[in-house]
Parts: C-alpha cells; sequence; structure tokens
C-alpha cells in the first residue's frame, strides 16, 4: 500500500489542520499529541512522505531521528519526567492508526501508567501550556 496524502498528518503539514506546534525546521515538525497518554504527550514528523520507517528513505530518518532526540530531553525537562518513551507503529498489525511516518515521545513517571491513545482530545489550552513548556525547554 502507498501514501495516502489526506491522512492528518498531510493535512497539518499543509497547513489545512491546526495543531500545538513545538518546534520545525526544513525537515520535520513536531506537535503536541491531542489524545496524549501522558503530559507532554508529542509527536515527531518528517515533512517528505513516508507511510512508515518500512518505506522511508534512509536520508529522512538521518534527518528525524536528531530531532526526536533532541524533544525527548526536552520533554523529560519540561514534564520533569523520570523517563521518555519513544515509539513507532508500522503497519495496523503493529498498531499504526495514521499512515504517516511519526515518532510518539511520551514523558513517563516511575509508578504511573499510560492513558489509553484512543480516549478523548485533551482541551486546546492544556495542549498550549504543554506546548509552551516544550518550547521553553528548547530554549534552555
Amino acid at each position: 500500500m502507498g501514501y495516502d496524502d489526506t491522512n492528518i498528518f498531510a493535512k497539518i503539514l499543509r497547513g489545512e489542520i491546526p495543531c500545538h506546534r513545538v518546534y520545525e525546521d526544513a525537515d520535520t515538525l513536531a506537535f503536541m499529541d491531542v489524545m496524549p497518554q501522558s503530559p507532554g504527550h508529542l509527536l515527531v514528523i518528517p515533512k517528505t512522505p513516508s507511510r512508515n520507517i518500512l518505506d522511508a528513505d534512509a536520508a529522512v530518518l538521518s534527518k528525524t531521528i536528531p530531532v526526536v532526540q533532541k524533544l525527548a530531553k526536552a520533554a523529560k525537562e519540561a514534564f520533569d519526567a523520570d523517563g521518555i518513551t519513544v515509539t513507532q507503529f508500522n503497519e495496523q498489525a503493529a498498531g499504526q492508526t495514521v499512515y504517516h511516518l511519526h515518532f510518539h515521545i511520551i514523558p513517563r513517571y516511575e509508578g504511573a501508567g499510560l492513558k489509553p491513545h484512543s480516549g478523548g482530545m485533551e482541551d486546546n489550552a492544556v495542549l498550549a501550556a504543554n506546548a509552551k513548556k516544550v518550547v521553553d525547554a528548547l530554549g534552555s
């Protein structure tokens, strides 16, 4: 199956759907997940279309992974997390629901589980405040 440019992340990249941006460069975009599993849950996507890691160009991955690392460090600091989970799903059997390559960065805390990702959408004010925390951590 090929890349479908009607997916929600492609629409975000085209500016058709708003998001709470925390980082952007020529090759990547990072924004808050609207259904966070933990406060500060964010997503990093390459701007180059690919369905997932299985069809992504290696050059795209080499530009995306350092951004994932940078945002993981910022999220850990911004949310005073004990750790960070980075996940990336490939195809439906593995749990992928949006078919544009993306990495989840999820702050984690000792003894605390994750909320379901299929739950309700987070309040926009909370997402905006959490985005600011990440942006501030990136600047420090």
